[in-house]
């Protein structure tokens, strides 16, 4: 009789250990970084604007040294905010008239976006670094420092994430500055983000508030 297979938990197919600091730690020990980034009206530039805007994102790749991944995501827009906004300003509002134009603004947002599909974008720049042999260089440590099983303190282990963690916000930077200079603004994401971020993305019914850029 053959024996029933035991169902997988949604955690075995993430293939993230943790979120620390804002930065990922993958299963496997690697680290990524997320940048988000804003959009261009890149139609709207002049022909000379375009020209100068492909050169330097030309460059900008051409000067990294290691890989990066552009994600978007297109996401329906939440109106309720928006529309929870326009109530309270009904209920304060004294002036008749301004109450009507107001509900009538309401409705028209609701039907207008019921009957549309208005989808939002945002940009995102996911940069990783693989700490190098860091297995290995564990048990190494270990077995120098006399512990048992060759395992790490918790001291040690944080003194890693921290040097690992800025050879990765040396790559950041490089990013940064390179779309900048396409005139592209960026943000890097803290840790509440980016598990706001994954959270959406493994749950795409959700229609919580996006993350804003300032």
């Amino acid at each position: 009789m053959p024996t029933a297979k035991k169902s997988k938990a949604t955690q075995d197919f993430v293939p993230i250990k943790e979120v620390r600091d804002g930065v990922v730690i993958l299963k496997n020990n690697s680290m990524r970084a997320i940048v988000m980034a804003s959009s261009l009206n890149f139609a709207l530039k002049s022909a000379d604007e375009q020209n100068s805007i492909i050169y330097q994102f030309q460059n900008f790749l051409n000067s990294l040294d290691f890989p990066i991944q552009i994600f978007i995501q297109s996401r329906k827009l939440d109106i309720r905010p928006y529309i929870a906004l326009l109530e309270d300003r009904y209920k304060d509002q004294l002036n008749d008239l301004m109450k009507i134009q107001i509900r009538e603004y309401i409705e028209f947002i609701k039907n207008f976006t019921a009957n549309s599909n208005i989808m939002t974008k945002s940009f995102f720049v996911v940069i990783p670094y693989d700490p190098p042999l860091i297995g290995a260089k564990s048990k190494i440590m270990g077995g120098i420092l006399g512990s048992k099983n060759g395992s790490v303190s918790a001291k040690e282990k944080s003194g890693s994430f921290e040097e690992f963690r800025t050879q990765l916000d040396q790559r950041v930077s490089v990013v940064e500055q390179g779309l900048a200079s396409a005139g592209i603004r960026t943000i890097g994401l803290g840790t509440e983000e980016t598990v706001e971020l994954f959270y959406k993305l493994f749950n795409p019914g959700d229609t919580e508030k996006p993350i804003q850029m300032n």
